[in-house]
């Protein structure tokens, strides 16, 4: 299975949760949310060779840890993906929008110079405004939007703009997340659950529990689940391709 949203160092045990993904032998992309928490969390796929660590800057905390800008720019060129990135605009952080939106320039900026980078970026409640920055710094890398919420227009901008998405349980549970999975290119599509924030009908997901989502995929696209899979895997080895060489 492939989980490319998990934030696996937010988990009650951390420890035995990456443990279960070496064994399982899950894909999985454990998002931070601080660049002070990159290398605790590095070490978490310590002989975990299907788990990424991402490098990240979550725009919730943006008014809260923009001094920490530079420690990012310091580390990500250790770093071959990125993430959680982005801009929030919900109604208790769009107050806070101009100093994520600044934020969020000068991490395009550094991916930039690194050569770029494949990258999680959150947009709730702000999609206009997110792609607006990354049309603005094309040079950044591959987007990759996490549980996309926007409107179908949005969408389309998106698709047009080069980005891909990725889509979990909780996402296509309802309607409007299964008719944007519809629109989405399928060539462009990954799985994740965003654990422990994603929540499954028995409570957070646990990382690599993406099952809906592939099951959803594979009805959107009318093939069955082995070929939803394969299309995935797919997926995944071409963004794989796509991402600078390990560090």
């Amino acid at each position: 299975m492939i989980d490319f949203h998990c934030h696996l160092d937010l988990y009650a045990d951390p420890h035995a949760n990456a443990a279960r993904c070496r064994d399982s032998g899950d894909y999985i992309l454990s998002v931070t949310t601080s660049p002070r928490a990159w290398h605790g969390t590095l070490k978490l796929a310590i002989d975990a060779p299907r788990v990424r660590t991402a490098l990240g800057f979550h725009p919730q905390l943006a008014h809260e840890r923009h001094t920490e800008l530079p420690l990012f720019e310091a580390l990500v060129g250790e770093a071959r993906y990125v993430g959680e990135i982005g801009l929030d605009g919900g109604p208790e952080h769009r107050a806070h929008l101009e100093v994520q939106t600044r934020c969020l320039q000068r991490i395009l900026t550094a991916c930039s110079r690194a050569g770029g980078r494949v990258m999680s970026i959150h947009s709730r409640g702000a999609a206009d405004e997110v792609l607006d920055v990354l049309e603005q710094q094309p040079e950044a890398g591959i987007s990759v939007l996490h549980w996309f919420s926007g409107t179908r227009k949005q969408l389309d901008r998106a698709v047009k703009l080069g980005c891909w998405f990725s889509v979990g349980p909780a996402m296509v549970r309802g309607l409007k997340g299964r008719q944007l999975l519809a629109a989405m290119p399928r060539n462009r599509v990954l799985t994740e659950t965003d654990g422990p924030f994603g929540k499954g009908v028995d409570g957070p997901l646990m990382p690599g529990q993406v099952g809906p989502a592939v099951a959803a995929c594979g009805a959107t696209w009318q093939i069955d689940l082995t070929e939803a899979q394969d299309q995935l895997d797919s997926n995944l080895r071409t963004i794989g391709g796509l991402a600078i060489a390990e560090p």
